[in-house]
């Protein structure tokens, strides 16, 4: 570590030279700086470096270098197992570069690695384009591609990394490296999946696809309805085309005017269709969720960037989550499925979440470090709350939610959807297969292993 003399004449270069905002220990605006999505993370960084763009970027990550502190990336989203920041370190903050930028001839979106989900969603929607996002606007567009990116559209036109063009990164040396199919594409091929392990993505490009209109139906079941609504979705994804998706959200009743008052706070079913096209398409596919009784029905056309805010949740919320891929989601696993819901800690923000795939998810690309593709379902238990008097029981009700899921599991989960669950878990989410691969790219662009604030691929 440098000398303190070394370290605040570094600080005050910092300051004087980088464009956006620099916050230490003692400064105003610090406690707010490092307060992340999940309020169960509580760090406190030595700087963070809030850039406005890729040479602040570099500048920042040359200040940490000489200084020998640890670094971690800030993206613009939820991060939801608190790597974004550590305690002692630098945080390189990107949540001010959040330009997008929309060629709609080319059919392709550059997108400022600070970006929300609803940022570019917002900036698409004009020119009726559209790709993979996450399931919440909130969603920091850049971890969430680079981890793969499931979400409404990923039936109709592939996970997020499916859609990827290019990457501009800062590596571990404060290079500027683009990567493409031409360019650098060994380190291309790994950004398929590998997340931040790399570089800083100061942006990324996405290809774009023609979404004039889209359509959804919520309905929501009472719970001992929950295991037909569940059986009649599934077998309504099983013979739909692509572009028919949703999910099943078992969920606390909100205290909203479209749910019964004397259900807000209680155990419900949802289920959620989306359907790329018309609603008089869509209430076809729908009329089987229709035919069961349910409590609330809302059908219609709708944006897809309003869609995609219809589960945004609140910050300041304590969060754990976990992921399961599943081989299928026969009756044996449903019984389970509604079961484990039933034993949800309600009332809190959590969502038990059940999730299709297929489509041109399972066409997609094989050859990347997405080992999930194949897998027709994902189970999704997330688990969300306010006092901290209630983290032993949701954080075992997620624990318990992945043991009772190991029968019907692939073995493979999804990275963005889970906190540090150890390095077998980030090896079921990158495929071992791959592995030894990613740590020979990883050796290439970060041998010292800077970027391991992360799930982490250590170098070969």
């Amino acid at each position: 570590m440098a000398s303190p003399s070394k370290a605040g004449a570094a600080l005050t270069a910092l300051r004087e030279d980088l464009v956006g905002d620099v916050f230490a220990p003692g400064d105003v605006g610090y406690d707010e700086a490092r307060t992340v999505f999940n309020a169960m993370i509580d760090r406190r960084p030595a700087v963070i470096a809030q850039c406005v763009d890729e040479a602040d970027v570099v500048r920042a990550v040359r200040f940490g270098r000489d200084l020998d502190l640890k670094i971690a990336v800030r993206g613009g989203g939820h991060g939801v197992a608190g790597m974004a920041v550590n305690d002692g370190g630098l945080v390189v903050d990107l949540r001010h570069m959040r330009a997008v930028t929309v060629d709609p001839a080319a059919e392709a979106v550059r997108i400022a690695g600070g970006a929300t989900m609803s940022d570019l969603d917002r900036a698409c929607q004009p020119y009726a384009l559209a790709t993979t996002g996450g399931r919440a606007s909130t969603t920091g567009v850049g971890g969430f591609v680079l981890g793969g990116g499931t979400g409404w559209l990923d039936r109709w036109c592939g996970l997020a990394v499916d859609n990827l063009l290019g990457v501009e990164l800062v590596t571990a040396d404060a290079a500027q490296v683009h990567a493409n199919a031409d360019e650098n594409p060994e380190l291309f091929w790994a950004l398929h999946g590998g997340g931040g392990n790399f570089g800083i993505a100061t942006a990324i490009t996405l290809k774009l696809h023609e979404l004039p209109e889209f359509s959804v139906a919520l309905l929501m079941y009472l719970p001992e309805f929950g295991a037909e609504a569940v059986r009649t979705f599934r077998d309504l994804i099983g013979s739909g085309p692509d572009e028919v998706g949703g999910g099943v959200l078992h969920l606390t009743g909100p205290p909203e005017e479209f749910v019964p008052s004397h259900l807000a706070g209680t155990l419900l079913c949802a289920v959620l269709l989306t359907y790329v096209g018309a609603e008089q398409d869509m209430r076809k596919f729908a009329e089987p969720l229709l035919a069961l009784p349910h409590e609330v029905e809302i059908v219609g056309a709708m944006p897809y960037a309003d869609v995609q805010c219809m589960i945004d949740q609140p910050p300041g919320m304590r969060h754990y989550w976990s992921a399961e891929y599943l081989t299928g989601v026969p009756d044996e696993f449903v019984e389970s499925y509604c079961a484990d819901a039933q034993a949800m800690p309600v009332p809190t923000g959590s969502q038990f979440v059940l999730l299709p795939q297929g489509g041109a998810i399972a066409a997609g690309p094989p050859q990347y470090p997405v080992p999930y593709r194949d897998a027709p379902w994902i189970v999704h238990p997330y688990g969300m709350w306010a006092d901290a008097a209630d983290d032993e029981r949701c954080i075992q009700w997620v624990r318990d939610v992945r043991a009772d899921a190991r029968p019907w599991s692939t073995g493979a989960t999804y990275l963005n959807f889970i906190g540090d669950e150890g390095p077998e878990r980030v090896v079921a989410g990158l495929g071992a297969q791959h592995t030894a691969r990613l740590a020979a790219v990883k050796r290439q662009y970060d041998p010292d292993n800077v970027f391991r604030f992360n799930h982490n691929i250590r170098p070969a």
